[in-house]
């Protein structure tokens, strides 16, 4: 049993201003504003300028929650980082945060899970609260897909934007509403041929021959991961409600991973969910990755769609494969 209950304090949220949408994605590559939406309904995506790394957008989404919150920065006492566009292969993000944030002498790193970097971190960071070895645990999810995004990839170029999110993971109160009931997270590294950055680190080290090949941007089957995407967070959200006692009925928002529309909607349909009642951001953003949730999750607190007291559910699928869903009441 846990010492604690753990909660959401609060999200933050960040995207670079830069905005590249689906007619300047013609002028890039053989593609049109219609294959696009219709393919995957995304219209805009942001991308970090030549300056910007994985950190300083991250430590944007992470004041933002912060200031959003009752949480003061001395009394963050962990940071954690989803993400597979670091800054450097080391040290970690998160000491680049810690860094940034001028917070010393407590842990920092960051947490590899894909597109389900989020979720793992989240889950990690639960785990801290709930032990009571940590009271409040900065996570962060970001990306910056577009630093190893294969443009001479037509089917994958057009997917990808930079962006973060952040939450405060604290220690609840006896009266306190808000709580992160429960969780889930997968893996089948069986699967991991699927979605891949092939060049770069131990098994194939950075040379003439894998940059010239262009084995350092992002590889995907997109077929198949569809098939397995939809699968997989129907799979973790339905035991989590099962082994909850609670039917779809009872959940009030459901923030998915935005890689897709059409794996929203295929989600939504499986589950019996209207699409009234799943957060969607994807057509201003693009598939920011481990950033996509807190990113869509805080703007949905800041519109006052998702409200204090509100049941959610987080879910998500990544390289790996990853999975996972987080249960919450907001």
């Amino acid at each position: 049993m846990p010492l604690y209950n753990a909660k959401f304090s609060s999200f933050g949220s960040f995207a670079p201003k830069k905005v590249v949408n689906n007619f300047d994605m013609e002028k890039l590559v053989e593609t049109s504003d219609e294959w696009i939406r219709t393919r995957t309904g995304m219209f805009e995506r942001h991308y970090a300028s030549a300056e910007e790394a994985a950190s300083d957008l991250a430590v944007h989404a992470a004041t933002n929650a912060i200031e959003a919150s009752s949480v003061k920065y001395k009394d963050i006492d962990l940071i954690i980082v989803g993400t597979v566009t670091g800054d450097h292969p080391f040290p970690s993000t998160g000491c680049m945060v810690q860094k940034k944030l001028g917070l010393k002498n407590i842990p920092a790193f960051d947490v590899s899970a894909g597109c389900t970097g989020f979720v793992y971190a989240v889950e990690v960071a639960r785990n801290f609260v709930e032990s009571g070895n940590a009271q409040n645990v900065l996570v962060i999810g970001v990306d910056v897909l577009t630093k190893i995004t294969n443009w001479n990839d037509r089917n994958t170029c057009v997917l990808f934007g930079d962006g973060a999110g952040a939450t405060i993971v604290s220690r609840a109160g006896k009266g306190d509403i808000s709580r992160i009931i429960d969780a889930l997270i997968f893996a089948d590294g069986s699967q991991s041929d699927l979605l891949y950055q092939a060049a770069g680190g131990s098994r194939m080290p950075a040379s003439h021959e894998t940059v010239d090949k262009n084995l350092h941007t992002v590889y995907m089957e997109g077929n198949k991961i569809y098939k397995n995407a939809i699968r997989s967070m129907f799979a973790s959200t339905e035991e989590l409600l099962r082994r909850n006692k609670l039917e779809v009925k009872d959940i009030d928002w459901v923030v998915p991973h935005q890689a897709n529309l059409r794996i929203i909607e295929g989600l939504a349909e499986k589950l019996h969910l209207p699409m009234s009642k799943v957060i969607v951001n994807i057509e201003k953003y693009g598939n920011t990755s481990s950033g996509t949730i807190p990113l869509a999750a805080d703007e949905a607190i800041r519109s006052k769609k998702i409200r204090r007291g509100d049941m959610i559910v987080l879910t998500s699928f990544g390289a790996g494969l990853t999975w996972g869903s987080i249960l919450a009441r907001y």
